[in-house]
């Protein structure tokens, strides 16, 4: 029991000779190191610091840089060190390194009332390193990562573009963000009592983020902007845009919208301009829409090419006027000339011989009233009805495509459908993430390869003498298309003066290597002459860069040409 109590007492004296050590070193450092440790404190500031990952690379799919991230600097000003140099003279001396104003830095160094406030977001490292080599008191830099859009306005609206956060706002940039932003790493720094910094240590390094690869050619992309910096000159529509697809596998070559905009100063660009219009634009297709009612009339085998069709000079539906563009006498037609003349009429005809369930269950198989699934952000997937939805006259307007909403990239995905000899596939415009190929989604068969060969034969022929896009046609090419040109709705009624005009083609018809879709929002023009030039001068500048050769021979003009192929 003794030998207890002595084991306790000598581990409570223990206890008290650890706490009379502790307390005399804080008595000296509070006595005697007092003025040392408030120096040191004020001397060495030490912070934890993220290190920007530097953003993957986006790339056309040849390699071609499209968006990339430079080392970049954030300056960053203590107003209250300022303050205790000269001012003014600090601002002098930044001033053309930022490339502002010296009135506009003088105003952000000495922003009253703040603590560390930052002067200029962005500034190229070589000029950080000239700033930090000036020695202000109060100025000091973080790391930051800059994103630069080498080729400025080409497919910006396909990239999109990153915001301050460093996070993409639109396009490719918002939908790959997780994959193009990589991990951020951590740095420790210590700096002086004027905010220098004195040592810097790695603590975790960033890991940088993925490149990929876009399917967009970038010399196609080009191409197709120039041609629609052409019709906005000569035109002045509100709007337009261009797809170039691949229909064998569904890749976008070229995507491309007009009012341009600069990914590097986005800023400056309308809003409006800013969107997708391929993706996010929904519009009555017009007369593009009657290859989706010949399609389903073939397959149903309702109809062939040859058919001949009763066309009168008008409709009466319900009080309704139906009428052709062009007026003429109660006549007959066949359902490939129907096409070649885009007759509202004939369409209604044909449609009738559907009836509307059919007639609804095609316009749903081609895609329409829904997704695309192509790998862009903001995708709009339209307004269809269903049949029994329908009013007494929607059988008597949807065959003609007034009454539907759709978007480019559906139109351009369901004509890929009849150019690949009837399979639909999801669009596809990321080639690979990281080196690694994205995989084609599997498509799935609507039509008929005959019926598909069918119907592109009756397309060569808008494109022959006496077709809505005659002036569309490329000397020695066999060219299959189709023109649409719709009435813009305004205040609940349809212009006679505004069209949303579109022409949508494919090369060669006889098994296309490209579909080529042109859209162009409220115009005067019709289809045949805005959009079928537009094709006509983005095919001609393509077929020699993809090597498609011209027709052997004489290019068949249409199902009734009788030297044409009738095997698929």
């Amino acid at each position: 029991m003794a030998l207890i109590d002595r084991r306790i007492g000598l581990l409570f004296g223990g206890f008290v000779l650890l706490l009379v050590i502790a307390l005399a070193r804080a008595s000296y450092l509070g006595l005697f190191r007092a003025g040392a440790l408030q120096h040191a404190a004020a001397v060495e500031q030490v912070a934890r610091q993220p290190i920007p990952a530097a953003r993957g690379t986006i790339t056309d799919r040849n390699g071609v840089v499209l968006a990339l991230s430079e080392s970049a600097d954030e300056v960053i000003a203590d107003p209250y060190l300022i303050d205790k140099g000269d001012p003014l003279e600090t601002a002098r001396r930044l001033a053309p390194l930022l490339d502002l104003p010296a009135s506009t830095v003088l105003a952000r160094i000495t922003k009253a009332g703040t603590g560390w406030w930052p002067v200029a977001y962005d500034v190229p490292a070589a000029r950080g390193t000239q700033i930090l080599d000036l020695h202000i008191d109060g100025i000091s830099e973080n790391p930051v990562e800059q994103r630069v859009y080498p080729r400025s306005t080409l497919a910006a609206q396909v990239l999109g573009w990153v915001g301050s956060s460093g996070n993409g706002l639109a396009g490719i940039e918002y939908q790959y963000n997780s994959v193009l932003q990589g991990m951020d790493g951590v740095r420790r720094v210590v700096s002086d009592e004027r905010g220098q910094p004195i040592s810097v240590t790695q603590l975790k390094p960033a890991r940088p983020g993925k490149t990929i690869a876009l399917t967009i050619d970038a010399p196609l992309q080009a191409e197709v902007q120039q041609v629609l910096a052409g019709v906005g000159a000569e035109y002045d529509p509100k709007a337009a845009t261009a797809i170039v697809m691949n229909p064998d596998n569904g890749e976008i070559l070229a995507l491309a919208n007009w009012p341009f905009v600069n990914a590097n100063d986005i800023s400056a660009a309308p809003e409006a301009a800013t969107a997708d219009m391929a993706v996010g634009f929904s519009y009555e297709p017009g007369s593009t829409f009657k290859a989706i009612t010949v399609a389903g009339a073939l397959q149903d085998g309702l109809v062939t090419p040859t058919t001949a069709i009763g066309v009168p000079s008008e409709l009466n539906v319900d009080g309704y006027q139906i009428t052709d563009a062009e007026s003429h006498p109660d006549e007959t037609l066949s359902v490939a000339n129907i096409l070649k003349v885009s007759s509202n009429i004939g369409a209604d005809e044909i449609a009738q011989r559907m009836g509307p369930r059919s007639f609804d269950y095609w316009v749903h198989r081609f895609g329409f009233g829904r997704l695309t699934g192509v790998d862009l952000p903001g995708e709009q997937q339209g307004e269809v009805l269903h049949w029994w939805e329908y009013s007494p006259v929607s059988m008597f307007n949807l065959p003609f495509g007034q009454g539907e909403s759709v978007t480019p990239i559906q139109m351009a995905t369901a004509y890929s459908a009849i150019a690949n000899g009837g399979v639909l596939r999801a669009p596809r415009i990321v080639k690979s993430v990281g080196g690694i190929a994205t995989k084609a989604a599997a498509g799935t068969r609507i039509i008929s390869s005959r019926t598909a060969y069918e119907l592109r034969n009756m397309l060569r022929g808008v494109l022959g003498d006496g077709g809505t896009a005659s002036g569309a046609w490329i000397h020695g090419y066999d060219l299959a298309g189709k023109t649409g040109t719709a009435q813009v709705v305004i205040d609940g009624h349809y212009s006679n003066s505004l069209f949303d005009s579109s022409f949508i083609g494919m090369v060669p018809a006889s098994h296309p290597k490209l579909v080529v879709a042109v859209v162009v929002d409220r115009t005067t023009q019709y289809g045949g002459t805005i959009g079928g030039s537009a094709f006509q001068k983005i095919v001609g500048w393509a077929v020699p860069y993809f090597g498609i050769n011209p027709c052997p021979g004489r290019c068949p003009a249409s199902a009734l040409d009788p030297d044409a192929e009738v095997t698929p």
